[in-house]
C-alpha cells in the first residue's frame, strides 16, 4: 500500500493524484515547485518502474512540464530525481526564472524555504488543480 514519505508529507501540500503519481506542491513560495511521486512501494529510481509505468510517468511528467510553462511562463524547467535524503522515488519539477531568488544556481540547500501563507497556498493549489483538469492528464482525485 502506498504511503508518502514523512519528509514529503511535512514539506509539501497535496495537489492530487494522477493515474500513476501523487502531485505535491513544495511549500516554498520562492519557486513554483511540483513533485511527482509514483504511488508504488519500495522504489528509488525511475528505472525501478515497470516499462508500462515508465511510459505513464513520462506522460505525467511531460504534462506537468507543459503546465508549468503554460500557467507560469517558466523560462527554464529543472526536472530531477535526487533521492539522496528521501529514499522514496520522487521527481522534482521546478519552474525557474532569471529573476528568481536562486537563479542560476540549483535550488537545493541554497536558501531557506519561505512557506506560502495560507491564502496564497490555497489559491496556488486551486490554480494547479484547474490547470491539471484542463490538461491531457487530469487529476483522478484532489486530496
Amino acid at each position: 500500500m502506498f504511503k508518502l514519505h514523512e519528509v514529503l508529507a511535512r514539506d509539501c501540500a497535496v495537489v492530487g493524484d494522477l493515474p500513476l503519481c501523487r502531485v505535491l506542491l513544495m511549500n516554498d513560495s520562492q519557486y513554483p515547485w511540483l513533485i511527482l511521486v509514483p504511488r508504488r512501494d519500495g522504489l528509488r529510481e525511475i528505472c525501478d518502474l515497470s516499462a508500462a509505468d515508465q511510459q505513464l510517468y513520462l506522460k505525467e511528467s511531460n504534462a506537468t512540464c507543459a503546465l508549468l510553462r503554460s500557467e507560469l511562463n517558466a523560462e527554464k524547467l529543472n526536472v530531477a530525481a535526487l533521492g539522496n535524503m528521501v529514499p522514496q522515488l520522487h521527481v522534482h519539477h521546478i519552474a525557474r526564472f532569471s529573476n528568481d531568488a536562486g537563479w542560476p544556481k540549483p535550488v537545493w540547500g541554497l536558501l531557506p524555504a519561505k512557506p506560502y501563507d495560507v491564502n496564497a497556498l490555497d489559491k496556488h493549489l486551486r490554480q494547479l488543480r484547474s490547470a491539471y483538469a484542463a490538461s491531457n492528464v487530469p487529476l483522478l482525485s484532489e486530496l
